[in-house]
């Protein structure tokens, strides 16, 4: 599937492209599952039209089953099934294609508690919620964490990595459905509806703030994450494309860590590349240990009809991860 021009859901066409050549350190991949994020609407759109791969298919996750090692190449076997963060940016072609080839340093092996479905929800988004919460904000046993949009991609895996550091975790949400969602995964909900930050604030702090805030929303919500922490707290984000007074961030000493997960295939980066793999290893052993469960929208799409999970996706009806099912998985 791929997009020759920017627009609406409606760009998607099929084409026939080369098979991907195999390259030394990558593996050849036949994909059997991707996802929709937030960034593939963006680039589709043209929004971030200067990140479009230049195949025109997009897909930053995949999974699938190894078909051929390149040089250098140790850690994997041809036949196993693995997974990952692989890219669909410039020259990195997505997953949205019967074949993909993919840096070996930025996949794992599936959890043996997950399909291929199910596990390929988890890289982009527990990638980011890791880099965010323990990478950036080191979060630590007993804090106190507010995670805005606990309920979505990022968000649900960012309460349960904070839950596996042993954190008290909150969440706002914006509706009864949600807050039982965020229940499931250990957070006490917020309804952001029925109470302002500072009420939330005094009724869950002490007046205090919390010790780290999450925001997986962005624009207007990062004054309201900077309000909602402690002073001397940690503020860490993955969408700070907004223009606002910073005032607060000095007269409360903050600390502001911004998260963009792409980087180190944006910018060819080895290191943040293997870094990627070993979190996804690590996300893995929380799989297994059944402390990380992945939210999955209930309707699967094939890759015929991507266009579809794109408007879902930009109606914010869904609910969890927009699964779309490969060309050889039917």
């Amino acid at each position: 599937m791929v997009i020759k021009s920017f627009g609406k859901p409606e760009v998607f066409e099929i084409a026939e492209i080369p098979k991907p050549k195999l390259q030394s350190g990558h593996v050849l991949i036949r994909v059997k599952a991707s996802t929709v994020n937030p960034i593939d609407c963006k680039i589709r759109s043209g929004l971030l039209k200067s990140l479009a791969p230049e195949t025109g298919v997009l897909g930053f996750d995949v999974a699938g089953i190894i078909e051929e090692i390149g040089d250098g190449v140790s850690k994997f076997s041809a036949g196993e099934e693995v997974f990952g963060c692989s890219g669909a940016v410039k020259e990195h072609s997505g997953a949205l294609a019967e074949y993909q080839l993919v840096d070996a340093n930025l996949l794992a092996k599936r959890p043996a508690n997950l399909s291929l479905d199910e596990c390929v929800a988890l890289p982009l988004v527990s990638i980011t919620a890791w880099d965010a919460l323990i990478r950036g904000a080191n979060i630590k046993e007993g804090e106190c964490i507010l995670v805005h949009g606990g309920a979505g991609g990022v968000g649900h895996l960012g309460i349960q990595l904070a839950k596996m550091k042993g954190a008290e975790v909150f969440s706002t949400v914006s509706s009864d459905k949600k807050a039982e969602i965020v229940k499931g995964y250990g957070a006490t909900p917020i309804n952001y509806h029925d109470l302002s930050v500072a009420q939330y604030v005094d009724q869950h702090t002490e007046k205090n703030g919390f010790d780290v805030v999450f925001d997986t929303v962005g624009g207007d919500n990062l004054m309201r994450s900077l309000e909602a922490s402690k002073i001397e707290g940690r503020v860490t984000s993955v969408n700070t494309r907004t223009t606002c007074d910073l005032s607060i961030l000095h007269q409360k000493a903050l600390s502001l860590h911004v998260v963009f997960m792409i980087i180190p295939i944006l910018y060819n980066q080895d290191e943040g590349k293997v870094r990627q793999g070993e979190i996804l290893n690590e996300i893995v052993r929380g799989v297994e240990l059944e402390a990380i469960t992945p939210l999955i929208n209930k309707e699967i799409f094939p890759f015929e009809r991507v266009a579809e999970a794109h408007s879902l996706l930009e109606s914010g009806k869904a609910t969890g991860k927009i699964i779309l099912k490969g060309f050889d998985a039917n």
